[in-house]
């Protein structure tokens, strides 16, 4: 397994470490109750986390073999990785009308399986400049696909409001290169995030 997708798991496995999260570092130490129960917590949130991610992978299993979603477990949380492409027409931030459909898989997961963690939807593009469709720039377009994924799963299946936020990336967070058509199409996704419930250590 990539080193990047042990960061959450690790957690588990340690009775003495230092962990750093989403900026938080947690520390530790042998013996204290406090800390085996963090770690009993993890363990929850990691079990839960792993069923969330098979239940998807079974509910999406001809998204994932068309290579139109991908499902991975990552330091920030349990991905779900939408090809930009699968639910938007070019340079729209409209859902196309196939998208409902994968989108409902989605989220009767996070009705169901993980209804109690918070749900983070991420905007992504290439970085060719906007230059027809009206948009000032990418932050603008990747920031309006992420808010109509949002829209999308409040309005239509009621995941609670309070669960779920939205955040415009623009072309700053590439997976690949940008050099390569394979590479920009790639870096053209919709993430929605599953996040962990990480509370920091009090002072």
């Amino acid at each position: 397994m990539p080193k990047k997708y042990l960061g959450f798991a690790s957690l588990i496995l340690l009775t003495m470490s230092v962990f750093v999260f989403s900026g938080c570092t947690f520390i530790f130490q042998k013996g204290r109750r406090v800390d085996v129960e963090k770690i009993s917590v993890l363990k929850n949130q990691l079990s839960e986390m792993e069923r969330a991610k098979a239940e998807l992978e079974r509910r999406l299993q001809d998204e994932i073999g068309n290579n139109e979603v991908r499902i991975d477990m990552q330091d920030k949380g349990l991905v779900i990785t939408f090809v930009a492409e699968v639910l938007f027409a070019s340079g729209k931030d409209a859902l196309r009308g196939g998208a409902a459909g994968k989108l409902s898989k989605v989220a009767k997961v996070l009705n169901t399986t993980v209804k109690d963690y918070n749900v983070g939807v991420e905007g992504h593009t290439d970085n060719i400049p906007i230059k027809h469709s009206g948009w000032k720039s990418n932050w603008e377009l990747s920031s309006a696909r992420a808010l109509s994924v949002l829209h999308y799963l409040k309005d239509k299946h009621s995941v609670p409001p309070r669960r779920l936020s939205a955040t415009g990336y623009g072309e700053f967070h590439p997976i690949d290169s940008n050099d390569v058509k394979e590479g920009r199409q790639r870096n053209r996704r919709v993430e929605i995030v599953i996040l962990p419930k990480v509370t920091k250590k009090g002072r």
